[in-house]
């Protein structure tokens, strides 16, 4: 029963770290694809017919 809670335990660690560590690494689609030739004035606009 100990070695299941540590596993537990453990799992929960790892996917809140996990979770921090691909927050801070995250990027909007707009500022990750933007080239010289793009140009998104607003964006989600042109995106998803708003």
């Amino acid at each position: 029963m100990k070695a299941f809670v540590a596993s537990v335990a453990f799992a929960i660690v790892v996917a809140v770290g996990a979770s921090v560590v691909l927050e801070q690494q995250q990027q909007s689609a707009s500022s990750a694809f933007t080239t010289s030739g793009a140009r998104m004035d607003q964006p989600g606009y042109n995106l998803i017919g708003k």
